[in-house]
C-alpha cells in the first residue's frame, strides 16, 4: 500500500497524535513498512489451523468433585476448648468477635 504526507497527517490526526511536518517523510516510510509486513501476513496459508483463542465455545477439563481429604472430626473437635457433641452437629463454638 502507498503512502503519502498527507495520507499519513491524516492518519496522525485520527489518532490525536502530534506529529511534526519535519517528520511526516520518516514516518511515511515507517508505516509503509508495517503495511508491507501485515501483507506478507495475509499471504500466510492459514486454512485448517485452529485458532488458539477464540469465542468459539469451548469445553474446559474439569475434575472430579470428589472428597480427597476429610473425616477427622474427632481429632479436630480433640482441640476445641468448647466441642458441640457430634450428635448435634459435630461443631465447636469459638468467642464471639462482633458485639
Amino acid at each position: 500500500m502507498s503512502l503519502d504526507k498527507a495520507t499519513v497527517a491524516r492518519i496522525a490526526a485520527l489518532a490525536r497524535i502530534k506529529v511534526a511536518d519535519a517528520d511526516l517523510d520518516k514516518m511515511v516510510g515507517e508505516l509503509g513498512a508495517i503495511l508491507t509486513w501485515i501483507e506478507q501476513l495475509n499471504e500466510v496459508d492459514t486454512k485448517g489451523v485452529e485458532p488458539m483463542a477464540s469465542t468459539v465455545a469451548m469445553e474446559l477439563h474439569q475434575r472430579d468433585d470428589v472428597v480427597t481429604d476429610g473425616g477427622y472430626a474427632a481429632k479436630i473437635l480433640a482441640n476445641a476448648s468448647e466441642p458441640v457433641a457430634r450428635g448435634e452437629g459435630g461443631f465447636f463454638t469459638v468467642p464471639k468477635v462482633v458485639e
